[in-house]
């Protein structure tokens, strides 16, 4: 008999990890743009993480870079030598180490939830960002070598690139327990601020359709244009699910207390945790990260919150926490991690991971992780990554073979000579 648990399958950070601000909408990717990056800490940050949650008794996974610098992109735009700014942009985005934030890899929707009985999992399109844009075809390769076992799970290729699609960072479930059925949450944006709306309803829709979800367990919702224009250009920066509980800024939404009644509805058991404006603005949620978070079951049967230090460290949002772990509500342990590389380029504790409820029987053994693998994992970045990234550096071609030995080294050491 299956065994279904939540697994959350972490992005190791790659060893062209850098800081070349190409996220219109990412302020703290603009704000740290040009600045020195440290692939070898964020990757071990990175790995701590893993580690921290695997020592909580959690099912733990990962998925490996993928190949940079994209030759194959650089090549198909005709690029060389860069002569201006915008060439230099466009070459940056061969580089980027993006494909490490998994929440943007796929949208997962579990067995219990589909017509079929799988798992199924359609990865992100992302055409909104160049540098993202051209990370799917890999991401797919990857994930049906990680999900290989047709019985059990269907990887779907992107949606049609006329209608954008970032991943699980604008989807949440919800549902009395990981393998229950669920309700899905599709939330996508409107364009008309300074920042793109980066979710398309209609990618939405379409993901549920080839998911072979039941329409009355689905709901599509829209996310405020005012946490857009703020710098909210995932869902997940502004809300989070788990199992029964919605954790959320109460500007998340464009109509909250519909979302509220319409999940309340299809879930009577759900319970709604809102933080109000007046307790934490949206701007200090934004710089905090608070609701880019891992909302988790831990074995024990309560909720914990994985957090960025950031959001422990600001004063406001640990204000807020003190008072919500004395109120003896849903969400019982507040946890924080350093991701501090990954937070000044834009990506939380949440970004950095996709969930995936399965049967770990059913994945293939190379992506999961336990505490030996964790170390085996921390020698390679330890010996292979870069120390350190100058964006000027990108495009040389000594930090072009050291950043595809250091990949080599991993996918040699983890034995997926296959994602070579």
């Amino acid at each position: 008999m299956s065994t279904l648990v939540e697994i959350n399958f972490d992005g190791i950070v790659g060893p062209s990890h850098n800081y070349a601000g190409l996220s219109l909408g990412n302020l703290a990717s603009a704000r740290h743009g040009g600045n020195v990056s440290y692939p070898r800490a964020a990757a071990l940050q990175g790995l701590g993480k893993m580690r921290h949650n695997i020592g909580l008794g959690l099912a733990q996974g990962l998925l490996c870079p993928l190949p940079r610098p994209n030759h194959g992109f650089l090549g198909a735009l005709g690029l060389t030598e860069p002569a201006d700014e915008t060439e230099r942009r466009l070459r940056a985005a061969a580089w980027s180490a993006s494909s490490m934030w998994t929440a943007n890899a796929a949208t997962v929707s579990p067995a219990p939830d589909t017509a079929d009985g799988r798992c199924h999992l359609t990865a992100a399109n992302l055409v909104t960002m160049p540098h993202r844009s051209q990370e799917w075809p890999d991401t797919v390769r990857q994930l049906r070598l990680a999900f290989a076992d047709s019985a059990h799970f269907a990887v779907h290729d992107a949606v049609p690139a006329c209608f954008g699609d970032e991943g699980a960072a604008n989807h949440m479930r919800m549902g009395a327990t990981h393998a229950a059925p669920g309700l899905e949450i599709f939330v996508y944006g409107k364009p008309g601020g300074a920042f793109p709306a980066r979710q398309h309803e209609q990618a939405s829709r379409a993901v549920a359709r080839l998911h072979g979800l039941d329409p009355a367990r689905c709901l599509f919702v829209e996310q405020s244009g005012e946490a857009i224009a703020a710098g909210a250009f995932h869902n997940d920066v502004v809300a989070v699910a788990n199992e029964r509980v919605l954790f959320t800024h109460e500007q998340a939404f464009a109509d909250p207390e519909g979302t509220y009644a319409a999940i309340r509805a299809a879930l009577p058991e759900a319970e709604v945790v809102v933080v109000p404006a007046s307790a934490v603005s949206l701007a200090d949620a934004i710089a905090s990260y608070l609701f880019n978070a891992q909302l988790l079951t831990l074995p024990g049967g309560e909720m914990g919150l994985v957090i960025p230090l950031e959001a422990w460290e600001h004063p406001a949002v640990r204000g807020w926490l003190d008072g919500m772990l004395a109120s003896n509500g849903p969400i019982r342990r507040v946890l924080p991690v350093d991701v501090r590389q990954s937070m000044a380029n834009g990506g939380g504790p949440a970004c950095l991971r996709l969930r995936v409820v399965a049967d770990p029987a059913t994945v293939d053994p190379r992506f999961l992780l336990n505490d030996a693998r964790v170390d085996m994992l921390e020698k390679v970045v330890a010996t292979h990554w870069p120390e350190q990234i100058d964006p000027a550096d990108l495009g040389r071609d000594s930090l072009a073979s050291s950043v595809i030995a250091a990949r080599s080294a991993l996918l040699a050491a983890l034995g997926l000579g296959e994602l070579a």
